[in-house]
């Protein structure tokens, strides 16, 4: 966490509240967050003046616009984002603060400090870590069925653990991969070279489905995940697989069961979804 839906939502919701905005200076609390430039004195300088033109996503990343620089941040497992007045007190695990000069500041805070930004001239993002290898966008309208089997062609690996490569296909991540395998009754632990050209169809239409439905409700909140304005995601009330190991599946009554595939903990109904 967060996925692909809820970094969708963050950016969604930055481009309503910093738009616009002007940053007068940066404080940079935790040094190790700040990965290019590899100095926060010379990250905070080259972003003191600079208007926020917009915010996009690729994959699970926030590429956040300014006029001549871009500024991407993976939020990791708890990194979250909110706007505040300067008078506000400053949380625990605040990491950077972007002072705007009408004062009020959007705050970067993670507990788990596992979160990166970059800083680049516009364009330079693409062709360096950590989005220079990243593979097919799933809500892109170019997500084809026939690009998202060429992507998986031949993978050998058990069709979850292809699913959360981020080489292939970014920012599908664990909920949305289980939510999109029981959808078209495919058992994550089959090789992804053994799906049919049928089962390629329903598991594109799927994943699309289940990231475009998650979408529209904010994304999930399983654990810590807020979106900008510290609002929930509403996703997890309609999961039907996802860390329900036990209850009986909503489809047949099965008890659901649960494994690790990929270092991930995985859930499966052992009747709708049968190893070939």
């Amino acid at each position: 966490m967060p996925e692909l839906p809820e970094v969708e939502t963050v950016k969604r919701t930055l481009n309503q509240l910093v738009k616009g905005k002007v940053i007068d200076r940066v404080t940079v609390n935790l040094a190790r967050i700040i990965q290019r430039p590899d100095d926060i004195d010379q990250f905070a300088f080259m972003l003191a003046g600079h208007t926020i033109q917009g915010v996009e996503r690729r994959g699970k990343f926030l590429r956040i616009l300014l006029d001549g620089l871009v500024l991407v941040s993976h939020l990791r497992m708890e990194g979250r984002y909110g706007v505040y007045a300067s008078s506000d007190p400053v949380e625990k695990h605040t990491h950077v603060i972007f002072h705007f000069n009408d004062g009020t500041e959007l705050r970067y805070k993670d507990v788990r400090q596992f979160g990166t930004m970059h800083l680049f001239k516009p364009g330079e993002e693409f062709h360096s870590p950590p989005l220079n290898k990243l593979g097919l966008e799933p809500l892109d309208p170019e997500f084809t069925v026939d690009k998202f089997k060429e992507a998986l062609r031949g993978k050998t690996s058990k069709i979850k653990a292809v699913l959360l490569n981020q080489a292939y296909v970014v920012g599908i991540g664990n909920i949305y991969v289980d939510e999109s395998l029981f959808r078209v009754g495919i058992h994550p632990e089959q090789p992804a070279n053994t799906l049919t050209d049928e089962q390629f169809r329903d598991l594109h239409q799927a994943v699309v489905a289940t990231l475009s439905e998650a979408v529209e409700v904010g994304g999930s909140s399983i654990k810590s995940y807020v979106n900008g304005q510290g609002e929930m995601g509403m996703f997890q009330h309609q999961l039907k697989i996802y860390g329900r190991q036990n209850e009986p599946c909503v489809a047949c009554g099965t008890p659901i069961e649960k494994t690790v595939v990929g270092g991930r903990g995985t859930h499966y109904c052992p009747n709708c979804q049968t190893l070939d």
